[in-house]
């Protein structure tokens, strides 16, 4: 173990002596290297994080239940696979057909296979409340030959033998206070209907933590399910003596269309938001932790750059006594490797806690289940500390690149002064990204229009801000011509000497002043764009539902066609409009192949819909809206490139492969839905079977008051359903979820966070280097309190500049985004966000150097003249 340490170490740095020099060199500067320690170490723990679950997501999840006593657990597909690595998972279950457990039960080495269905039950006691499965989860009905999965034993009585027949696990007949010869409502969708119980049946292992189950005779059960000929999962009990990998390999081999699983991954069958939870958090945590790499890289760099301008002088002294390019690579990179050693081993630790925070805002937003177990191990320790060292070598060897190759007299004399003028490459580069970035923003929709542009548009900011970046010295030279007096005309004599210096040491002044326009761009096109999308989804959905009522399920588990038909019968009742939704997968041409992305759609019945549900249609009738039809927002029509009459491919919920025909283009598919189907095709396709609301209108001339109270009494009898206002009819679900905000605002603010450390780490360094230049101020006659006026004058011009840049590259990409998706020019811009923008720069940057001044000016004006430079 030690030799191979110690061959690494001689593969980083070639030589002992380079680490002794840079040792040496960090001693002497500590103040040089504080910075790039900083991020580095940042950089580490959010690295780590990423690993931690990444490494949870791969290997973890949670134990199965009920599938505990099943070697092997065979389901359908229940995801789409975009290529080798990336998947995106359908919203429903994927269900297998019935043969195929006789299929299965006849491999080699299967001592048995049972088929097992799930129906989601609402159980009401005799107090007429509702009891839940443990800490809130659902309750799951089964035929009882799938009790043998787990194993449950029947505790008390006897197992079901009639279609009112039940029995129930331990933990819910204790919480719904039965016992064997009770009577029990059960509710399936909408309908409540009694059972007797017979049966207590004991649950395997520690008990049921995520469900709670009610066992039915297997003919109900299946009655219950709606589908005779599907199941949703085989569960396969094993031959003595035959492993779990290898019976799994044979099921795989001589049964088509299926996906075993072993071990752990059973839960992921039998638990589909732990399955959904692995796959998102493998996902992003891979996707995020690539991009803080990136980002390190190029902070790194900078961090590094402003050091390596500090010590211009003697390195432009090592070049003029005779070091070669190469050992000023070598003496860099040796320094790089002792920094972000120390800082990857340091920002690991907290990494630690940041991966259970993270975890923690997972579970938030519904993405993760509570219960979700996390791996820390050693790997993702070790692989923070490789990215991290070698991204630091990275940016060093970037940063040392200029310096090594510059002539020893030129290298001399440029040490003296400030370089005036920025390299061509760098302006070159900077300045054709603006009209690029314009093309991709305004001119983005005439050529790729539709989803596809708003999307193109929210990420050309990165040209803009890499503009900002490579222009950031010449644009803040023009601000300073241009508001320098005006930002500083309050004090005439500390005003001056501010502008002299920032126009004397622009690039100082600009490494300050960039990253922190750089920073205010994302920041406000990240909540900017959010508030633009929202406010259109709100506004869509307020102007276009017009029902007086809706009708939504008190348990989340949905309203069952048969209430749509009792309401059909209330005296005076107008229009009924059922409302199922899922998410839905659309496959179209993209350039020479093609590309799958995920939309919210909802299921309608088209008789009498815009009087309850006004999608505003540019072209087609959705009356139309029947059998194998299919209406698309705008947007939408124009991602996929199509027209009304012609044919999409598109994959239901449930995996399911239709190729619908266009039979209307609407603007309204923020609020509602960018994909409208029939009613009973949605339906026919969900997991449960059942509506997520129905939208009531009343009659013209029926009186609101008593037509409310006979609505009431005709869902009386159904006890999960409730009647409520508009208020109760929630926007359409993004592709993501409606836990897709809190994510994007976790990963964000980690982003953002890093950058703000970057900006503050740049901030402290540039002033706090500038001790000998105070010192030469206070003694020729300036005070303490005439050099702190000089730095809030400097630090203004900092401030004004990185929100006048900052702010005007978010222009652009904001009106793409709206032109896009809403077809104004105008984005709707948050006053408190906007608020919080400006109050954080101006805290950060203001804050940053007045700390640093503080420091700066703390040693004697005598001794600091003579220290080192």
């Amino acid at each position: 173990m030690i030799r191979a340490i110690r061959r690494l170490i001689r593969l980083v740095v070639p030589y002992r002596k380079d680490l002794s020099l840079a040792w040496s060199t960090i001693k002497g500067r500590k103040g040089g290297f504080v910075g790039s320690f900083v991020a580095i170490a940042a950089g580490s723990t959010v690295i780590t994080a990423c690993g931690i679950l990444l490494l949870s997501g791969l290997g973890t999840g949670v134990t199965p239940e009920r599938y505990s006593g099943a070697t092997v657990v065979v389901g359908g597909e229940q995801s789409f696979w975009l290529d080798e690595t990336a998947e995106v998972r359908y919203s429903e279950r994927v269900t297998l057909p019935a043969d195929k457990v006789a299929a299965v039960a006849a491999v080699p080495g299967v001592e048995s296979a049972i088929g097992d269905v799930n129906v989601e039950v609402s159980v009401v006691n005799s107090d007429g409340d509702e009891v839940g499965g443990p800490d809130g989860f659902p309750v799951f009905g089964h035929g009882w030959s799938a009790a043998a999965l787990g194993p449950f034993t029947v505790r008390e009585g006897r197992v079901p033998a009639k279609a009112d027949e039940v029995v129930l696990d331990g933990d819910l007949a204790k919480r719904a206070d039965v016992s064997p010869g009770s009577t029990l409502r059960l509710v399936v969708g909408s309908v409540a209907s009694s059972y007797r119980v017979v049966g207590i049946a004991a649950a395997p292992g520690d008990g049921l933590k995520r469900q709670s189950a009610v066992f039915f005779t297997d003919d109900q059960a299946t009655k219950l399910f709606g589908r005779p000929d599907r199941v949703d999962a085989i569960g396969v009990r094993a031959e003595p003596g035959v492993p779990a990998g290898q019976l799994a390999k044979r099921i795989k081999a001589d049964v088509p269309d299926v996906v075993v699983h072993t071990g752990a991954e059973r839960g992921d069958m039998e638990f589909l938001d732990v399955g959904d939870a692995r796959s998102l958090v493998v996902e992003t945590s891979a996707s995020f932790g690539g991009t803080m790499v990136l980002i390190v890289v190029f902070v790194v760099a900078s961090t590094l750059a402003l050091s390596v301008q500090q010590r211009r002088r003697e390195l432009a002294l090592l070049r003029a006594i005779g070091a070669t390019p190469k050992q000023i690579h070598w003496m860099i990179g040796a320094e790089m490797t002792l920094v972000s050693v120390a800082g990857a081993l340091v920002g690991a630790i907290p990494g630690v806690a940041l991966a259970f925070l993270m975890r923690g805002v997972f579970i938030l937003a519904g993405a993760m289940p509570a219960d979700f177990e996390m791996s820390v191990g050693f790997i993702p320790f070790l692989a923070s500390l490789v990215l991290c060292v070698t991204s630091a070598r990275l940016g060093g060897w970037m940063v040392a690149r200029r310096v090594a190759k510059t002539n020893p007299v030129e290298a001399l004399g440029d040490a003296a002064v400030e370089p005036k003028k920025l390299g061509w490459v760098r302006l070159t580069i900077g300045v054709l990204l603006i009209p690029l970035g314009l093309l991709l923003t305004l001119g983005n929709p005439l050529v790729v229009p539709g989803d596809s542009a708003a999307d193109t548009a929210a990420s050309a900011v990165l040209l803009f801000v890499v503009s900002v970046g490579c222009l950031g010295p010449v644009l803040l030279r023009g601000a300073i011509v241009l508001f320098g007096p005006r930002l500083n005309r309050q004090s005439k004599a500390h005003g001056f000497l501010a502008q002299a210096n920032a126009r004397a040491h622009v690039r100082r002044l600009s490494t300050a002043a960039t990253p922190l326009a750089m920073g205010v761009t994302l920041a406000a096109v990240q909540v900017f764009g959010a508030s633009t999308t929202i406010a259109a989804s709100e506004d869509q959905l307020e102007g276009g539902l017009r029902a007086d009522h809706v009708l939504t399920a008190s348990s989340g588990s949905g309203v069952s066609p048969e209430v749509v038909d009792a309401v059909r019968e209330v005296p005076g009742v107008g229009v009924v409009t059922p409302v199922a939704r899922m998410q839905v997968l659309l496959t179209f041409p993209s350039e020479d192949s093609t590309a799958t992305k995920v939309f919210a759609a909802q299921g309608v019945a088209p008789e009498r819909l815009s009087e309850n549900m006004d999608l505003k249609v540019i072209e087609g009738d959705l009356a139309e809206l029947r059998g194998e039809a299919v209406a698309l927002s705008r947007v939408v029509a124009e991602t996929v490139r199509t027209d009304r009459g012609k044919k999409i491919d598109l994959r239901l919920g449930d995996g399911t492969v239709i190729k619908p025909r266009v039979v209307a283009i609407y603007e309204n598919g923020l609020g509602f839905g960018d994909v409208t189907l029939p009613n009973d095709l949605v339906v026919a396709h969900t997991t449960s079977q059942v509506d997520s609301a129905v939208l009531v209108k009343a009659a013209d001339g029926t009186d609101r008051g008593k037509f409310a109270g006979a609505l009431r009494d005709a869902v009386e009898r159904y006890p999960t359903v409730e009647v409520g206002d508009r208020g109760a009819f929630s926007l359409a679900p993004g592709p993501g979820g409606s836990g897709d905000w809190a994510l994007n605002l976790l990963f964000q603010t980690l982003l953002l966070g890093y950058i703000a450390i970057a900006v503050v780490n740049t901030l402290v360094m540039a002033t706090a280097a500038r001790v000998r230049e105070f010192a030469m101020l206070q003694l020729i006659g300036a005070s303490r309190d005439h050099v702190r006026s000089m730095m809030n004058g400097e630090a203004r011009i900092v401030v004004f500049s990185a929100l006048l840049f900052g702010l005007l590259a978010t222009i652009p990409p904001l009106v793409g985004m709206s032109q896009a998706l809403t077809r104004s020019s105008v984005p709707s811009v948050s006053p408190l966000g906007l608020l919080a923008i400006v109050a954080l720069t101006v805290a950060l940057s203001w804050g940053a150097i007045t700390m640093a001044t503080r420091f700066a000016l703390r040693p004697r004006p005598i001794d600091a003249i003579g220290g080192r430079e």
